[in-house]
């Protein structure tokens, strides 16, 4: 299964164990980050790629990647 390009903000709590509401604030932070770069953005909703890369380096996102290619 692919996985989807964006991170709602349930995931996002989820995977960082946050509250909701602190999920939201952590994406309007990175959202207004892309954006001053000149990126389109969507509230509630993070780029799974640039989350992954703000909070780990990109290598959590590298390795998800390469499990769904792989088909685990």
């Amino acid at each position: 299964m692919e996985r989807k390009m964006f991170m709602r903000v349930e995931e996002v709590a989820d995977v960082l164990d946050v509250s909701v509401p602190y999920a939201y604030k952590l994406i309007r932070g990175l959202n207004k980050e892309l954006k001053e770069k000149g990126c389109m953005v969507i509230a509630g909703r993070i780029d799974r790629k640039y989350f992954y890369e703000r909070f780990y380096g990109g290598t959590l996102y590298q390795r998800e990647e390469e499990n769904s290619n792989a088909g685990i």
